[in-house]
């Protein structure tokens, strides 16, 4: 049988030479009958680097700092517009269609508008947790006081505007009627989502609001702008442009969400770009609008124009200050635990939607008209410019909300 020394069953020993860590032997120690080994040198240990937090570099190996040099003017463009993505394509589609509305005219005869509003569903489906959706029942005071202010406030607006003299005198009563009209059919919804508000309690009020408006928009446009007009809305065809451009696509999105594991996973992994589709799609629909209205535009005197995109600008404000401020007063008058309109998530789904006017109603209203109230282009011009418009300040404005979230959750 094979046996093997004691010693050869030690773990290994790694030995330095002395002078390999900077220590040398005395001459009385080799002289001495008895050499005493040198304390072991201390242990060194390496500790993380962090970047100094003037934006210079850790210390190298010469003992000095170094500079991080500057981000590259292209990284520069590249965060700028990822962060201001949705104003940049809403105004870039302003552009083009005033440049050349060739393919704004040939986006509208192929009803482009239609499939990019039935895609902005299907993706706000598809990101939509079922979480959500139980979180918009508990907020049913805030989607209350949010159908309220669309359907009856706001449209009360409508007689003190048509006090507004002005020519042409088709400006203001556009205006008027805007004001009468439900919320935006997609944009609140893609805006609120990109600010991390509950998009749910936004579908909600989006959804009823437009369906309720079949009833109250009539009757509003009789009461506030002229009852001898005649005014008369197509229902059915309302409500089955409502059912399938926006029930039947959220319907689509959520039960592939629900079905499938892989999908719901893949979507929530890459919800920065369905919100970046989102607002894409959105971006058409200015585009389309100005391509078609491009002759009328360009044929308005500068200052006409810039008047009555001066008070649709006003308008809208007064209408986000108003519900800003009236969503504050609500939030104190609930003494026990916290309000639901105290909760941001809530609070800016309100705002957002109670302070957007939709257009596709407007221009289906104006048809329907036959230019009792006036020309029809002339009608339709500034509620195009305030339709842009609100979607634009609107999206600064979430554009800012988010910075600062993001600014407050870095100073935790």
């Amino acid at each position: 049988m094979i046996t093997h020394h004691p010693s050869l069953l030690r773990p290994p020993v790694l030995t330095l030479r002395a002078g390999a860590l900077g220590w040398r032997p005395t001459s009385p120690a080799f002289l001495s009958t008895t050499v005493s080994a040198p304390p072991p040198p201390p242990l060194l240990r390496l500790r993380p680097l962090r970047a100094a937090a003037d934006g210079a570099s850790p210390i190298s190996g010469d003992g000095g700092k170094r500079v991080v040099p500057p981000p590259s003017l292209q990284a520069a463009l590249l965060g700028f517009v990822r962060s201001n993505f949705l104003p940049l394509a809403l105004v870039g589609g302003v552009i083009l269609g005033l440049l050349d509305p060739t393919l704004g005219c040939l986006a509208h005869k192929f009803s482009l508008s239609k499939y990019s509003t039935f895609g902005i569903f299907v993706i706000s489906g598809l990101t939509l947790r079922t979480k959500e959706l139980g979180a918009a029942l508990e907020a049913w005071p805030a989607g209350l006081y949010g159908l309220a202010s669309i359907l009856l406030f706001t449209p009360f607006l409508a007689q003190f505007v048509m006090q507004i003299q002005f020519f042409p005198p088709e400006f203001i009563t556009g205006l008027a009627m805007f004001c009468c009209m439900p919320t935006t059919l997609s944009s609140g919804v893609t805006l609120t989502q990109l600010v991390g508000g509950n998009s749910a309690l936004a579908l909600a009020m989006t959804v009823l609001s437009n369906l309720l408006g079949i009833i109250t928009v009539p009757l509003s446009l009789a009461k506030y702008i002229g009852a001898g007009a005649g005014v008369s809305l197509p229902t059915e065809q309302l409500f089955r442009s409502m059912v399938t451009r926006l029930l039947i696509p959220l319907i689509i999105g959520k039960v592939a969400r629900e079905t499938s594991k892989g999908i719901a996973d893949f979507v929530d992994r890459h919800r920065q770009g369905f919100s970046i589709a989102s607002a894409v799609l959105l971006s058409l629909v200015p585009w389309i609008e100005v391509s078609r209205s491009r002759s009328l535009i360009l044929s308005l005197e500068v200052k006409a124009f810039v008047v009555a995109l001066t008070i649709g600008v006003i308008l809208h404000l007064a209408l986000f200050a108003f519900n800003a401020a009236i969503l504050q007063v609500l939030s104190r008058l609930e003494q026990k635990g916290e309000s639901v309109f105290a909760k941001k998530e809530y609070a800016r789904a309100v705002i957002l939607v109670a302070s957007q006017k939709t257009l596709p109603v407007l221009i289906a209203v104006v048809d329907q008209l036959g230019g009792a109230l006036g020309e029809s282009g002339f009608l339709v011009i500034p509620c195009v410019a305030a339709h842009i418009n609100q979607i634009i300040i609107d999206s600064v404005i979430v554009n800012w909300w988010r910075q600062r979230d993001q600014h407050f959750t870095n100073t935790k």
